[in-house]
Protein backbone atom coordinates (compact mmCIF):
# COMPACT_ATOMS: atom_id res chain seq x y z
CA UNK A 1 0.00 0.00 0.00
CA UNK A 2 1.23 3.49 -0.90
CA UNK A 3 3.00 5.39 2.10
CA UNK A 4 0.29 8.27 1.51
CA UNK A 5 -2.64 5.99 1.18
CA UNK A 6 -1.79 4.12 4.65
CA UNK A 7 -4.00 4.75 7.40
CA UNK A 8 -3.41 7.32 10.09
CA UNK A 9 -6.10 6.45 12.98
CA UNK A 10 -8.56 4.12 13.94
CA UNK A 11 -10.57 2.81 16.79
CA UNK A 12 -8.30 -0.19 18.75
CA UNK A 13 -4.34 -0.69 16.94
CA UNK A 14 -3.38 -4.25 17.74
CA UNK A 15 0.49 -4.92 17.10
CA UNK A 16 1.37 -8.44 16.49
CA UNK A 17 -1.26 -10.21 14.05
CA UNK A 18 -0.27 -14.21 15.96
CA UNK A 19 -2.88 -15.96 17.99
CA UNK A 20 -3.78 -13.44 20.70
CA UNK A 21 -3.56 -10.12 18.25
CA UNK A 22 -5.84 -11.52 15.57
CA UNK A 23 -7.96 -13.02 18.07
CA UNK A 24 -8.48 -9.89 19.30
CA UNK A 25 -9.04 -8.18 15.69
CA UNK A 26 -11.46 -10.13 15.35
CA UNK A 27 -13.71 -9.70 18.40
CA UNK A 28 -13.14 -5.97 18.12
CA UNK A 29 -13.99 -5.81 14.54
CA UNK A 30 -17.09 -7.75 15.03
CA UNK A 31 -18.28 -5.74 16.94
CA UNK A 32 -18.44 -2.76 14.92
CA UNK A 33 -14.97 -0.92 15.71
CA UNK A 34 -12.76 0.17 13.20
CA UNK A 35 -9.67 -2.07 14.29
CA UNK A 36 -6.09 -2.40 12.01
CA UNK A 37 -4.22 -5.25 13.07
CA UNK A 38 -0.48 -4.87 12.24
CA UNK A 39 2.65 -7.06 11.73
CA UNK A 40 6.14 -6.20 10.56
CA UNK A 41 5.71 -9.76 8.27
CA UNK A 42 3.67 -10.22 5.44
CA UNK A 43 1.50 -13.36 5.52
CA UNK A 44 2.02 -16.56 5.15
CA UNK A 45 5.16 -16.29 7.32
CA UNK A 46 6.40 -19.02 9.59
CA UNK A 47 6.73 -18.75 13.08
CA UNK A 48 8.74 -21.24 15.50
CA UNK A 49 6.96 -23.51 17.53
CA UNK A 50 6.14 -27.08 18.26
CA UNK A 51 2.66 -26.48 16.54
CA UNK A 52 0.48 -28.78 18.96
CA UNK A 53 -2.86 -27.60 19.57
CA UNK A 54 -4.21 -28.98 23.02
CA UNK A 55 -7.51 -28.93 23.81
CA UNK A 56 -7.82 -25.42 25.31
CA UNK A 57 -6.90 -24.43 21.46
CA UNK A 58 -9.16 -26.28 20.11
CA UNK A 59 -11.74 -24.63 22.53
CA UNK A 60 -10.86 -20.99 21.56
CA UNK A 61 -10.79 -21.99 17.98
CA UNK A 62 -14.76 -22.94 18.36
CA UNK A 63 -14.93 -19.43 19.67
CA UNK A 64 -13.80 -17.76 16.80
CA UNK A 65 -16.03 -19.51 14.25
CA UNK A 66 -12.40 -20.93 12.52
CA UNK A 67 -12.31 -24.49 14.37
CA UNK A 68 -13.77 -26.62 11.37
CA UNK A 69 -11.69 -24.89 9.01
CA UNK A 70 -8.28 -25.89 11.17
CA UNK A 71 -9.48 -28.98 11.91
CA UNK A 72 -9.59 -29.52 8.14
CA UNK A 73 -6.29 -28.64 7.77
CA UNK A 74 -4.86 -30.04 10.90
CA UNK A 75 -3.41 -33.52 11.27
CA UNK A 76 -5.43 -34.94 13.89
CA UNK A 77 -3.65 -36.66 16.65
CA UNK A 78 -5.46 -39.46 19.80
CA UNK A 79 -2.43 -39.63 22.40
CA UNK A 80 0.73 -37.83 23.93
CA UNK A 81 3.45 -40.16 24.11
CA UNK A 82 5.35 -39.76 27.33
CA UNK A 83 8.68 -41.14 27.65
CA UNK A 84 11.37 -41.22 30.39
CA UNK A 85 14.75 -41.76 30.47
CA UNK A 86 15.34 -45.31 30.80
CA UNK A 87 12.49 -45.26 27.56
CA UNK A 88 9.18 -46.37 29.69
CA UNK A 89 6.39 -44.87 27.93
CA UNK A 90 2.81 -44.60 28.03
CA UNK A 91 -0.19 -42.95 25.77
CA UNK A 92 -1.92 -39.99 27.27
CA UNK A 93 -5.46 -39.81 25.32
CA UNK A 94 -6.83 -36.69 24.26
CA UNK A 95 -8.51 -34.08 21.47
CA UNK A 96 -5.47 -32.78 19.28
CA UNK A 97 -4.02 -31.72 16.46
CA UNK A 98 -0.83 -30.31 15.04
CA UNK A 99 -0.73 -27.60 12.20
CA UNK A 100 2.09 -25.20 11.15
CA UNK A 101 1.96 -21.76 12.40
CA UNK A 102 2.36 -20.66 8.95
CA UNK A 103 -1.02 -22.34 7.71
CA UNK A 104 -2.60 -21.47 11.66
CA UNK A 105 -1.39 -17.66 12.00
CA UNK A 106 -2.88 -17.22 8.24
CA UNK A 107 -6.37 -18.89 8.90
CA UNK A 108 -6.37 -16.64 11.92
CA UNK A 109 -5.32 -13.13 9.93
CA UNK A 110 -7.73 -13.77 7.46
CA UNK A 111 -10.83 -14.49 9.79
CA UNK A 112 -9.46 -11.29 11.84
CA UNK A 113 -10.32 -9.79 8.21
CA UNK A 114 -12.98 -11.22 7.24
CA UNK A 115 -14.73 -9.64 10.39
CA UNK A 116 -13.64 -6.03 9.01
CA UNK A 117 -10.21 -5.87 10.41
CA UNK A 118 -7.64 -3.97 8.20
CA UNK A 119 -4.35 -5.49 7.77
CA UNK A 120 -1.15 -3.44 7.31
CA UNK A 121 2.49 -5.67 6.45
CA UNK A 122 4.91 -4.68 6.82
CA UNK A 123 5.26 -2.61 9.62
CA UNK A 124 7.78 -2.82 12.70
CA UNK A 125 6.68 -1.38 15.84
CA UNK A 126 9.06 1.53 17.18
CA UNK A 127 7.29 3.11 20.23
CA UNK A 128 4.08 4.09 21.40
CA UNK A 129 2.77 7.66 21.05
CA UNK A 130 1.90 9.34 24.21
CA UNK A 131 -0.52 12.40 25.25
CA UNK A 132 1.08 12.76 28.69
CA UNK A 133 1.54 8.99 30.11
CA UNK A 134 -1.48 7.75 28.11
CA UNK A 135 -0.78 5.81 24.90
CA UNK A 136 -2.72 7.29 21.70
CA UNK A 137 -1.06 5.27 19.05
CA UNK A 138 2.19 4.61 17.72
CA UNK A 139 4.67 5.06 15.39
CA UNK A 140 6.38 1.97 13.12
CA UNK A 141 8.99 1.65 10.25
CA UNK A 142 7.94 0.51 7.27
CA UNK A 143 10.81 -1.55 6.12
CA UNK A 144 10.29 -1.23 2.78
CA UNK A 145 10.13 2.07 2.60
CA UNK A 146 13.81 3.37 3.04
CA UNK A 147 15.30 5.30 6.26
CA UNK A 148 12.84 7.52 6.39
CA UNK A 149 9.80 5.16 6.22
CA UNK A 150 8.13 6.02 9.74
CA UNK A 151 4.48 6.04 9.82
CA UNK A 152 2.35 6.94 13.07
CA UNK A 153 -1.39 5.84 13.77
CA UNK A 154 -3.21 7.00 16.50
CA UNK A 155 -6.05 5.37 18.26
CA UNK A 156 -8.83 5.17 20.92
CA UNK A 157 -6.77 2.11 22.31
CA UNK A 158 -4.01 0.00 21.21
CA UNK A 159 -3.86 -3.83 22.13
CA UNK A 160 0.46 -4.90 22.08
CA UNK A 161 0.60 -8.75 20.77
CA UNK A 162 4.08 -8.78 19.85
CA UNK A 163 5.65 -12.01 20.83
CA UNK A 164 7.99 -13.32 23.02
CA UNK A 165 10.88 -10.90 22.00
CA UNK A 166 11.65 -8.52 24.43
CA UNK A 167 11.77 -5.05 22.36
CA UNK A 168 7.86 -4.05 21.55
CA UNK A 169 7.53 -4.46 25.55
CA UNK A 170 10.43 -2.44 25.95
CA UNK A 171 9.48 0.52 23.85
CA UNK A 172 6.21 0.39 25.61
CA UNK A 173 7.84 0.77 29.16
CA UNK A 174 5.98 -2.20 29.85
CA UNK A 175 9.08 -4.90 29.89
CA UNK A 176 10.30 -6.06 33.36
CA UNK A 177 12.56 -9.17 32.24
CA UNK A 178 14.43 -9.22 29.04
CA UNK A 179 15.86 -12.54 29.19
CA UNK A 180 13.49 -15.20 28.10
CA UNK A 181 11.60 -17.46 30.26
CA UNK A 182 12.73 -20.45 28.65
CA UNK A 183 13.86 -21.60 24.60
CA UNK A 184 13.21 -23.64 21.77
CA UNK A 185 14.85 -25.23 18.73
CA UNK A 186 12.59 -26.50 16.15
CA UNK A 187 12.95 -28.31 12.38
CA UNK A 188 10.80 -29.62 9.68
CA UNK A 189 11.28 -33.05 8.29
CA UNK A 190 9.54 -34.50 5.86
CA UNK A 191 9.59 -38.33 6.14
CA UNK A 192 6.57 -40.29 4.48
CA UNK A 193 8.13 -43.90 5.67
CA UNK A 194 7.34 -42.96 8.93
CA UNK A 195 4.06 -41.77 8.86
CA UNK A 196 1.78 -44.35 10.60
CA UNK A 197 4.72 -45.19 12.81
CA UNK A 198 4.78 -42.00 14.78
CA UNK A 199 1.12 -41.06 15.10
CA UNK A 200 1.46 -39.26 18.77
CA UNK A 201 2.78 -36.53 20.28
CA UNK A 202 5.92 -37.70 21.46
CA UNK A 203 7.44 -35.93 24.52
CA UNK A 204 10.51 -37.53 25.88
CA UNK A 205 12.78 -36.76 28.89
CA UNK A 206 16.43 -37.93 29.65
CA UNK A 207 19.06 -36.31 31.91
CA UNK A 208 20.75 -35.22 28.93
CA UNK A 209 17.75 -33.08 28.38
CA UNK A 210 17.80 -31.70 31.53
CA UNK A 211 15.76 -28.62 32.28
CA UNK A 212 13.68 -29.45 29.16
CA UNK A 213 12.52 -32.15 26.92
CA UNK A 214 12.04 -33.06 22.86
CA UNK A 215 9.51 -33.64 20.83
CA UNK A 216 8.19 -35.30 17.48
CA UNK A 217 5.15 -34.75 16.47
CA UNK A 218 3.36 -35.43 13.14
CA UNK A 219 2.07 -32.99 11.07
CA UNK A 220 -0.20 -33.15 7.64
CA UNK A 221 1.78 -34.19 4.20
CA UNK A 222 4.24 -36.75 6.19
CA UNK A 223 6.29 -33.85 7.50
CA UNK A 224 7.30 -34.13 11.21
CA UNK A 225 7.73 -31.26 13.65
CA UNK A 226 10.78 -32.10 15.72
CA UNK A 227 12.54 -29.92 18.64
CA UNK A 228 13.85 -29.62 21.67
CA UNK A 229 13.80 -26.51 24.69
CA UNK A 230 14.54 -25.19 28.11
CA UNK A 231 11.93 -23.97 30.18
CA UNK A 232 11.27 -22.12 33.64
CA UNK A 233 14.46 -20.17 33.55
CA UNK A 234 12.73 -17.13 34.71
CA UNK A 235 13.91 -19.41 38.72
CA UNK A 236 16.97 -19.30 37.76
CA UNK A 237 16.83 -15.13 37.54
CA UNK A 238 15.29 -15.35 40.80
CA UNK A 239 18.00 -17.79 42.42
CA UNK A 240 16.35 -20.80 42.41
CA UNK A 241 17.69 -22.43 40.16
CA UNK A 242 20.97 -23.52 38.37
CA UNK A 243 22.61 -22.10 35.90
CA UNK A 244 21.96 -23.41 32.43
CA UNK A 245 25.25 -23.97 30.09
CA UNK A 246 23.91 -26.39 27.39
CA UNK A 247 23.42 -25.25 23.61
CA UNK A 248 20.23 -25.63 21.88
CA UNK A 249 21.90 -27.13 19.33
CA UNK A 250 24.21 -29.54 21.17
CA UNK A 251 20.57 -30.38 22.90
CA UNK A 252 19.09 -30.99 20.02
CA UNK A 253 22.07 -33.26 19.02
CA UNK A 254 21.29 -35.05 22.15
CA UNK A 255 17.92 -35.63 22.02
CA UNK A 256 18.55 -37.46 18.41
CA UNK A 257 21.52 -39.37 20.28
CA UNK A 258 19.14 -40.88 23.17
CA UNK A 259 15.64 -41.40 21.46
CA UNK A 260 16.32 -43.48 18.40
CA UNK A 261 12.46 -42.38 16.54
CA UNK A 262 14.47 -38.73 16.41
CA UNK A 263 17.51 -40.11 15.35
CA UNK A 264 15.44 -42.64 12.62
CA UNK A 265 13.44 -39.14 11.69
CA UNK A 266 17.35 -36.95 10.97
CA UNK A 267 18.90 -39.86 8.98
CA UNK A 268 15.75 -41.26 6.43
CA UNK A 269 13.98 -37.97 6.24
CA UNK A 270 14.38 -34.49 3.91
CA UNK A 271 14.79 -31.48 6.42
CA UNK A 272 12.54 -28.57 5.28
CA UNK A 273 14.14 -25.55 5.38
CA UNK A 274 16.28 -24.42 8.62
CA UNK A 275 16.41 -25.62 12.12
CA UNK A 276 15.26 -22.47 14.09
CA UNK A 277 15.00 -21.32 17.11
CA UNK A 278 12.72 -18.89 19.19
CA UNK A 279 12.34 -17.78 23.15
CA UNK A 280 9.75 -18.33 25.17
CA UNK A 281 7.83 -16.11 27.81
CA UNK A 282 6.56 -18.14 30.44
CA UNK A 283 4.03 -18.09 33.27
CA UNK A 284 2.57 -14.77 33.19
CA UNK A 285 5.81 -13.30 34.30
CA UNK A 286 8.03 -10.97 33.00
CA UNK A 287 5.99 -7.99 31.74
CA UNK A 288 3.30 -5.55 33.41
CA UNK A 289 -0.37 -5.99 31.28
CA UNK A 290 -1.02 -2.56 30.68
CA UNK A 291 -0.70 1.11 31.04
CA UNK A 292 -3.67 3.54 30.20
CA UNK A 293 -4.37 3.63 26.58
CA UNK A 294 -2.98 -0.15 26.12
CA UNK A 295 -3.06 -3.56 27.12
CA UNK A 296 -0.51 -6.55 26.38
CA UNK A 297 -1.72 -9.94 25.03
CA UNK A 298 -0.31 -13.40 23.88
CA UNK A 299 3.38 -14.46 24.68
CA UNK A 300 4.48 -10.43 25.31
CA UNK A 301 2.41 -11.24 28.51
CA UNK A 302 3.52 -14.64 29.28
CA UNK A 303 1.40 -16.92 27.92
CA UNK A 304 3.31 -19.99 27.30
CA UNK A 305 3.23 -23.06 29.89
CA UNK A 306 6.52 -23.46 31.38
CA UNK A 307 6.37 -27.27 32.55
CA UNK A 308 4.99 -27.80 28.20
CA UNK A 309 5.78 -24.75 26.04
CA UNK A 310 2.26 -24.59 25.52
CA UNK A 311 0.96 -21.35 24.69
CA UNK A 312 -1.50 -21.17 21.64
CA UNK A 313 -4.52 -21.75 23.22
CA UNK A 314 -3.68 -19.36 26.17
CA UNK A 315 -2.43 -16.57 23.84
CA UNK A 316 -6.03 -16.83 21.96
CA UNK A 317 -7.70 -16.79 25.18
CA UNK A 318 -5.55 -13.47 25.84
CA UNK A 319 -6.37 -11.92 22.89
CA UNK A 320 -9.79 -12.54 24.02
CA UNK A 321 -9.84 -11.40 27.13
CA UNK A 322 -8.25 -7.74 26.11
CA UNK A 323 -11.14 -7.53 23.49
CA UNK A 324 -14.10 -8.40 26.29
CA UNK A 325 -11.89 -5.77 28.38
CA UNK A 326 -12.30 -2.99 25.25
CA UNK A 327 -16.04 -3.88 24.52
CA UNK A 328 -17.35 -4.14 28.13
CA UNK A 329 -18.13 -0.76 28.34
CA UNK A 330 -17.20 1.36 25.53
CA UNK A 331 -16.99 4.58 27.79
CA UNK A 332 -15.31 2.84 30.93
CA UNK A 333 -12.23 5.54 32.34
CA UNK A 334 -8.88 3.47 31.12
CA UNK A 335 -8.16 2.01 35.15
CA UNK A 336 -11.54 0.43 34.79
CA UNK A 337 -10.37 -0.88 31.12
CA UNK A 338 -6.98 -1.85 32.72
CA UNK A 339 -8.53 -3.56 35.76
CA UNK A 340 -10.75 -5.62 33.53
CA UNK A 341 -8.33 -7.19 31.18
CA UNK A 342 -5.68 -7.46 34.08
CA UNK A 343 -8.57 -9.39 36.24
CA UNK A 344 -9.10 -11.73 33.50
CA UNK A 345 -5.10 -12.87 33.37
CA UNK A 346 -5.33 -12.52 37.06
CA UNK A 347 -7.55 -15.61 37.19
CA UNK A 348 -5.59 -17.49 34.34
CA UNK A 349 -2.73 -17.61 36.81
CA UNK A 350 -3.25 -20.43 39.09
CA UNK A 351 -3.32 -22.71 35.60
CA UNK A 352 0.30 -21.18 35.24
CA UNK A 353 1.41 -21.85 38.90
CA UNK A 354 0.32 -25.48 38.84
CA UNK A 355 2.21 -26.09 35.44
CA UNK A 356 5.41 -24.39 37.16
CA UNK A 357 4.84 -26.88 40.32
CA UNK A 358 5.04 -29.69 37.28
CA UNK A 359 7.99 -28.27 35.41
CA UNK A 360 9.85 -29.55 38.24
CA UNK A 361 9.75 -32.74 36.14
CA UNK A 362 11.77 -30.86 33.20
CA UNK A 363 14.99 -30.46 35.95
CA UNK A 364 14.65 -33.79 37.05
CA UNK A 365 13.72 -36.55 34.59
CA UNK A 366 13.87 -39.14 37.18
CA UNK A 367 10.20 -38.20 38.07
CA UNK A 368 9.00 -38.72 34.37
CA UNK A 369 9.95 -42.31 34.63
CA UNK A 370 7.95 -42.30 38.33
CA UNK A 371 4.74 -41.07 36.43
CA UNK A 372 5.05 -43.42 33.33
CA UNK A 373 6.08 -46.48 35.65
CA UNK A 374 2.57 -45.43 37.63
CA UNK A 375 0.12 -44.83 35.08
CA UNK A 376 1.06 -48.14 33.26
CA UNK A 377 -0.35 -49.63 36.12
CA UNK A 378 -3.46 -47.22 37.21
CA UNK A 379 -5.96 -46.21 34.94
CA UNK A 380 -6.93 -43.54 37.47
CA UNK A 381 -3.13 -41.94 36.73
CA UNK A 382 -3.71 -42.59 33.43
CA UNK A 383 -7.10 -40.62 33.37
CA UNK A 384 -5.70 -37.62 35.41
CA UNK A 385 -2.78 -37.19 32.93
CA UNK A 386 -5.50 -36.71 30.12
CA UNK A 387 -7.33 -34.73 32.56
CA UNK A 388 -4.25 -32.57 32.43
CA UNK A 389 -4.54 -32.29 28.88
CA UNK A 390 -8.45 -31.13 29.24
CA UNK A 391 -7.36 -28.53 32.07
CA UNK A 392 -9.28 -30.54 34.50
CA UNK A 393 -6.62 -32.04 36.70
CA UNK A 394 -4.25 -30.37 38.51
CA UNK A 395 -0.94 -30.85 36.79
CA UNK A 396 1.08 -29.81 39.83
CA UNK A 397 -0.38 -32.67 42.11
CA UNK A 398 1.42 -35.67 40.13
CA UNK A 399 5.02 -33.78 41.51
CA UNK A 400 4.04 -32.89 44.94
CA UNK A 401 5.28 -34.95 47.89
CA UNK A 402 1.89 -35.68 48.73
CA UNK A 403 1.31 -36.73 44.97
CA UNK A 404 4.37 -38.19 44.93
CA UNK A 405 3.15 -40.79 47.91
CA UNK A 406 -0.02 -41.20 46.41
CA UNK A 407 1.81 -42.50 42.96
CA UNK A 408 3.34 -44.93 44.71
CA UNK A 409 0.50 -46.81 46.90
CA UNK A 410 -2.98 -45.52 45.57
Amino acid sequence: MPEALLPTHCDVLVIGAGPAGSACAQTLARAGLDVLLVDQHNFPRDKVCGDGLIPDTHAALKRLGVYEEVAALAQPVQHVRCVGPRGGQVDVPGSLSVLPRKVLDHVLVRAAEGAGARLLTPLRFESPLLDGERVVGAAFKAPDRGEGGRHEISARWVVLATGAVPQGLTAAGLCERHTPSGVALRGYVHCPALVGQITQLQIVWHKRLRGGYGWIFPAPGGVFNIGAGLTGSYRVEQGKGRKREMNLREMFDAFCAVYAPAATLMQQGTLQGEIKGAPLRCSLRGARWSRPGLLVAGEAAGTTYAFTGEGIGKALESGLLAADALLHDRQAADAAVQQRHEAGLHALQPKFDLYDMASRVNEHPWLADLVIWRAQRSPRILRRMSGVLEETQNPGRLFTLTGLRKLMFE
